[in-house]
């Protein structure tokens, strides 16, 4: 199983958008995955380092990240790498 952190705020149409386009990838393919939703808005180094990014996909084993906008292609090839690398 991959651990996944989706960086965000409450209220975010787009954070809304990518946990919907994270979720449908991980069906696709067919990958147990757990999400772990962040509000940055609770943490002033979180909402420096991320505040005009958000959406941002993180993987934490691998310290890889995936900043908006992304679609499939951008989050299969993130996720193919960060699953490889955890391999």
């Amino acid at each position: 199983m991959i651990h996944l952190t989706l960086f965000g705020t409450d209220g975010c149409h787009l954070c809304d958008e990518a946990e919907q386009r994270i979720d449908s990838v991980l069906g696709e393919l067919g990958l147990a995955a757990k999400l772990h939703s962040i509000d940055i808005a609770e943490d002033d180094a979180l909402l420096t380092r991320y505040g005009i990014r958000i959406p941002v996909l993180s993987h934490a084993g691998t310290n890889r990240e995936l900043g908006w906008p992304f679609g499939g292609a951008e989050l299969e090839k993130f996720i193919a790498s960060v699953t490889e690398d955890a391999s």
